[in-house]
């Protein structure tokens, strides 16, 4: 198995992690899954199975993605937290500063926001298996705490990515609008006594 470095361990946290809880909460109802992960007493886990449950587990953690996408980031986004607008014309030189920020907030809020959902899944695929919501113990407070623990950090990952983004890529309006100023009056120098941007 290939080591964990800073090269994998982004798509490790943001994709296989989550996808690989799913795989853990539907394998309760597949005997294949199960075999997969060597959950029976007598089985072990193949090198075929651990192949297929990488695959697998990546494929669960993309789907897992795009539902944080429409999800995750659209409450996010309704309640303060909405993407800034961005100048990529500024990537240039700050293209390896953004990459930074990439792995150092927004995979780690991959990891939060998509575990947070499926965190959920697992536990509501467990849930099912035991046929309702009783008897209640300290699994599901467990499952409750660990919940709005990864939501709180998934906002507050998010926040520093959009912040710090805003800061390396934002477009400077104000020596835009100078700009902007001073071509008109070159163009026109009646304005330079009459500023006022005639309709």
């Amino acid at each position: 198995m290939e080591s964990v470095t800073n090269a994998n361990f982004g798509p490790l946290i943001a994709y296989l992690v989550p996808g690989a809880t799913v795989l853990v909460g539907f394998s309760q109802f597949s005997p294949v899954l199960r075999s997969w992960m060597g959950a029976a007493p007598a089985d072990t886990p193949t090198i075929g199975g651990f192949l297929y449950l990488t695959v697998a587990s990546i494929a669960a953690g993309m789907t897992v993605s795009a539902v944080r996408w429409a999800l995750i980031d659209t409450l996010h986004s309704l309640t303060g937290l909405p993407l800034p607008p961005l100048d990529f014309s500024r990537l240039g030189k700050n293209v390896d500063a953004l990459g930074l920020l990439i792995e150092i907030h927004y995979r780690h809020y991959l990891f939060y926001s998509n575990n947070f959902l499926s965190v959920a899944i697992a536990y509501t695929c467990y849930r099912v298996k035991l046929g309702g919501l009783s008897p209640l113990g300290w699994l599901d407070l467990a499952f409750v705490v660990l919940e709005v623990i990864f939501f709180i950090t998934s906002r507050d990952c998010l926040h520093k990515y959009y912040a710090r983004s805003r800061q390396l890529l934002a477009s400077d309006v104000s020596s835009s609008h100078r700009e902007a100023i001073r071509r008109r009056r070159e163009h026109d120098p009646a304005d330079h006594e009459n500023p006022t941007p005639r309709p």
